[in-house]
This record gives structure tokens, C-alpha cells and sequence, in this order.
């Protein structure tokens, strides 16, 4: 497997005083438009929670946008903070079991989906696997991630693009409400 993988851990800080002493914060988008969204976005974040090797540190609002390069019903959407000792294809295997116990299938691309679990930022790594890319390659064009994540990381910034609040403009004309 061809992987470039650049990481370090984050040490621990008094705002992160929950987290396990060695870990790496990571940020996961989630939406849903299927079935009761809401509801499976909470409970996303509940198995978020629960998930060996992950704590739960922060979640944004909810939101609700329109689908892009999508149909169906409109989407609710996070994002949630994490502190995780589990690595990034790990942790990426452990978001799919969470969609698959809400019955995710991936017919095709871009298809309406009971549960979404993205993971966007692993710590400051840039991952290009066969498996997985982080930062996500389309976080910067999506309203429905940016807005929620600029919500709860102000100032972050994308390995390899920066600061993420410099492309919130570029997303402005795209439909988001806080429900």
C-alpha cells in the first residue's frame, strides 16, 4: 500500500483535559438525509462518544443544507471534534461500522445515504491512500462542512491550504441554516 502519512500527536491542553494523554485530535463530518437525519446525526455523535479509543470533545450545531452533486431530501449536517489513540485508517474503519448500523449503502456516488461519517483533519496529516485522503479533498468547497467546523475551530487551519475561515466566502452563496 502506497501511504504518506505526516502526524504528530497533540499534547494535551487545559481545553482538552478530557482527552487521553496521547492522542491526536481529528474532525468528522457528518450528515444524513434519509430516514430521520436528525436523529442519526445525534446518534452518530452518541457513538462517537462511545467508541473505543475516541473521546467526544466538541460538536457543532446542526445544520441543514441542500444536496450538492446529490438529490432527495435535504441533508443535516455536523461536525464533531474528537481526541482519538486509534490511528487514522483505523479510525476511518470505525466511522464505516458506525454508518453500517444505520444501514448505510453506497450504491453510487454521491447517493442520498442514511449516515455520512467524513473524516475530514487527522491531526495536521496528509494522508493520500488508496483508502482515504485527509484533509478531506473537498472540505474547502463545501458550506456544509466549513460552516460547522468553523463553528467549533475558529482558527484552524488545513494542513497544506490554511487557514479554513479564508474560504468561507468561496462557500457564502450556498444554502445553510442552523436548525
Amino acid at each position: 500500500m502506497n501511504t504518506d502519512i505526516s502526524a504528530g500527536l497533540a499534547p494535551a491542553s487545559a481545553p482538552d483535559d478530557k482527552a487521553p494523554f496521547a492522542f491526536t485530535l481529528a474532525y468528522i463530518g457528518i450528515g444524513a438525509n434519509l430516514g430521520d437525519a436528525q436523529a442519526n446525526v445525534l446518534d452518530a455523535l452518541e457513538r462517537l462518544q462511545r467508541q473505543p479509543g475516541c473521546t467526544l470533545m466538541a460538536a457543532s450545531g446542526l445544520y441543514r443544507t441542500a444536496p450538492i452533486d446529490s438529490s432527495g431530501d435535504d441533508y443535516i449536517n455536523a461536525v464533531a471534534r474528537i481526541a482519538t489513540t486509534l490511528d487514522a485508517e483505523t479510525l476511518l474503519q470505525a466511522l464505516h461500522g458506525i454508518e453500517q448500523a444505520h444501514g448505510r449503502e453506497r450504491p453510487y456516488r454521491n447517493a442520498p445515504r442514511t449516515l455520512d461519517l467524513d473524516l475530514l483533519l487527522y491531526g495536521d496529516a496528509v494522508i493520500n491512500s488508496a483508502t482515504l485522503t485527509v484533509p478531506h479533498p473537498r472540505m474547502t468547497e463545501r458550506a456544509f462542512v466549513l460552516v460547522p467546523l468553523l463553528e467549533i475551530a475558529p482558527s484552524i487551519h488545513i494542513p497544506g491550504h490554511g487557514a479554513a475561515s479564508q474560504y468561507a466566502a468561496g462557500v457564502a452563496d450556498q444554502g445553510i441554516r442552523p436548525i
